[in-house]
C-alpha cells in the first residue's frame, strides 16, 4: 500500500469522527453529572461537522481509498447523511427522557458515535473484512446500549438476547463469506462480482456461502423467519435506544445489502432473488398480522418494522437500479418516519411513565390538538396514506416489482398493506374518539418540540413533493453502481 492508494481523504468523516468521539469520551471524565449538556452539545457538534465533512466530499465520481477496501460514492455518501440525522434526532428526541431515568451519561454519547462510525463504515465498504468490521462495531455499541440501564431487568434480558442472536447471525454472515472466499479467492466486493461473471469461481461453493450470507442480512434487517430478537428488544431497551436501533441502522443495512448483494453477488441474482421474495412476503404476512394483536406501542412498532423490512426487499430484488433506488427511498423515508414515531412516544414519557401502550395516547387530541395531529402525520405516512411520503415510498417499490413482471408479488403486498393500515388507523382513532386516561401536561423542551413537529410535517412536504427526493436518489444509485 502506498500514499497514493491510501487516498485517506476520502475517508475524512470517519477518520473525525473516531477522532472526536475519543476526545469526547476523554473530555466527559471531567465534566460533572451537572454540567453534562456539555458532553451532549459536543455530541451534537461532532454530529454537525461529521456531516459538513460528509457534504464536503460528495462527488459523482466514486473514489476508492485504503487501496480498495474503502469507497466514497453517492449512496455511501447519502446514506452517510441520513444516518447521522436519524442519530441527531435519537439525541433531540431522548434528552429529556434520558435525564429523568438516569441515562444522561457519557456512555450514551459515546456508543452512540461509535454506532455512527459502524454505520458509515458499512455505507463506504467494498471488502468484507471492512463490510465486517464496521457490522461488528455497530452491533456492539448496540448491545451495550441496550443495557445501558443497569437497573432494569427488561434491558438486561433484551440485551441478552440480542446479543446471542446477533453473535449467531454474525458467525452465520462471517461463514458465508469464508466460503465466498474459498470460491473466489478474493475478499474484494468487485473482484468477487468480476469471477462470478466470467465463470471463474466455484460457483456450487459460493451458491452455500450465498445462502449463508442471506441469512446474516435478514436477522440484521429483522426479517422473517430471524425476527425474533426485533419485538423483545424494542420493548426491552428504553425508547431512545429502540429509536436508535429502528432508525439509522436501516439505512446501514440497505448500504450493507447493496454491496453484498447487488455489487459483489450480482452473478447470484437470480438465486438470491428467489430467497428475498420468501423473506418479503413472510415479512409482509407476520409483521401486519402480528401487530394487530398488540397493546404495546413499542411491540407493535416493532412487528411494523418487520412488515416494512419486507417491503424494503421488494425494491432491492427487482436486482435493478430502478428496485434499488426504490428500496434507497424507503429506507429514507422510513429513517425519518420511525424517528418521529417513537419521538411522540418519548414526548408523552415522563418521570415514572413510559407511555409504551397503546391505550396511553387515547384522548390525546383533547391534551394537545397539535401534537395529536403530528402523530396522526406519522401513522398516515406508516400507513401509506396519500398524500404523505410513506404513500409514495411504498407506490416507488411496487412499480419496480411489476416492472419486473412480480405483479402477484405486488398484489400481496398491498394487501397485506390493507392489514397494516388497521393498526395504524387505530392509533389515530384513539386519539381523537377515546377518553383520556392521562391528563398530565405534556412535559419537554421547546428545541425537542420545535424538532419533532418539523420532523412530522416534513412527512407531509416531502409527499407533497417526492419527486425531488427520489430524483436525488436515483441519480446517486446510478452513479454508485458501475464496475471498478
Amino acid at each position: 500500500m502506498t500514499w497514493t492508494s491510501l487516498n485517506a481523504w476520502v475517508a475524512m468523516p470517519e477518520i473525525f469522527l473516531l477522532f472526536a468521539t475519543c476526545v469526547v469520551l476523554l473530555l466527559d471524565l471531567f465534566v460533572s453529572d451537572a454540567k453534562r449538556h456539555i458532553t451532549y452539545v459536543l455530541t451534537l457538534l461532532v454530529l454537525g461537522v461529521t456531516a459538513l465533512l460528509v457534504v464536503n466530499g460528495m462527488h459523482p465520481v466514486p473514489h476508492l481509498a485504503f487501496n480498495g477496501l474503502f469507497i466514497s460514492d453517492p449512496i455511501a455518501q447519502l446514506a452517510k447523511l441520513g444516518m447521522i440525522l436519524g442519530v441527531a434526532l435519537v439525541l433531540i428526541y431522548g434528552r429529556d427522557y434520558a435525564i429523568v431515568r438516569g441515562l444522561f451519561r457519557g456512555e450514551l454519547f459515546t456508543l452512540t458515535l461509535f454506532a455512527l462510525a459502524g454505520m458509515m463504515i458499512m455505507a463506504s465498504s467494498v471488502n468484507f473484512l471492512t463490510l465486517y468490521m464496521g457490522l461488528e462495531l455497530l452491533s456492539l455499541s448496540l448491545y451495550a446500549l441496550v443495557a445501558l440501564q443497569r437497573d432494569s431487568i427488561a434491558s438486561t434480558e433484551a440485551a441478552m438476547k440480542y446479543f446471542i442472536l446477533g453473535a449467531l447471525a454474525s458467525g452465520m454472515l462471517l461463514y458465508g463469506m469464508s466460503m465466498i472466499y474459498g470460491a473466489t479467492a478474493s475478499l474484494d466486493v468487485f473482484v468477487i462480482a468480476h469471477k462470478i461473471t466470467s465463470g471463474e469461481a466455484n460457483l456450487m461453493l459460493g451458491a452455500f456461502g450465498l445462502v449463508f450470507l442471506v441469512t446474516g442480512i435478514a436477522f440484521k434487517l429483522g426479517a422473517v423467519p430471524f425476527h425474533m430478537w426485533v419485538p423483545d428488544v424494542y420493548e426491552g431497551a428504553p425508547t431512545l435506544i429502540t429509536q436508535l436501533i429502528g432508525s439509522a441502522p436501516k439505512l446501514a443495512a440497505f448500504a450493507f445489502v447493496i454491496r453484498l448483494l447487488a455489487q459483489g453477488m450480482e452473478g447470484y441474482a437470480f438465486d438470491w432473488r428467489s430467497m428475498l421474495v420468501v423473506l418479503s412476503v413472510l415479512s409482509m404476512a407476520i409483521g401486519n398480522l402480528t401487530a394487530i394483536a398488540q397493546t404495546s406501542m413499542k411491540r407493535m412498532m416493532a412487528y411494523s418494522t418487520i412488515s416494512h423490512m419486507g417491503f424494503l426487499l421488494l425494491g432491492i430484488l427487482v436486482a435493478s437500479p430502478i428496485g434499488y433506488s426504490a428500496s434507497f427511498f424507503y429506507a429514507m423515508v422510513y429513517v425519518i418516519t420511525a424517528a418521529a414515531g417513537f419521538g411522540m412516544v418519548m414526548l408523552l414519557s415522563r418521570t415514572g411513565f413510559e407511555a409504551d401502550k397503546i391505550d396511553d395516547f387515547k384522548g390525546l387530541a383533547a391534551r394537545s390538538p397539535w401534537f395529536a395531529c403530528m402523530m396522526m402525520f406519522v401513522m398516515f405516512s406508516m400507513a401509506g396514506i396519500p398524500v404523505f411520503v410513506g404513500f409514495f415510498a411504498k407506490l416507488s417499490v411496487l412499480q419496480a416489482v411489476v416492472n419486473l413482471g412480480y405483479v402477484w408479488l405486488a398484489v400481496i403486498a398491498v394487501m397485506f398493506s390493507l392489514v397494516g393500515a388497521f393498526y395504524y388507523l387505530r392509533i389515530v382513532k384513539i386519539m381523537y374518539f377515546d377518553e383520556a386516561t392521562d391528563t398530565a401536561p405534556i412535559e419537554a423542551g421547546f428545541d425537542t418540540k420545535l424538532v419533532l413537529s418539523v420532523n412530522c410535517l416534513l412527512l407531509l412536504v416531502l409527499g407533497l413533493m417526492p419527486d425531488r427526493l427520489m430524483a436525488v436518489l436515483s441519480q446517486a444509485v446510478s452513479s454508485s453502481l458501475v464496475v471498478m
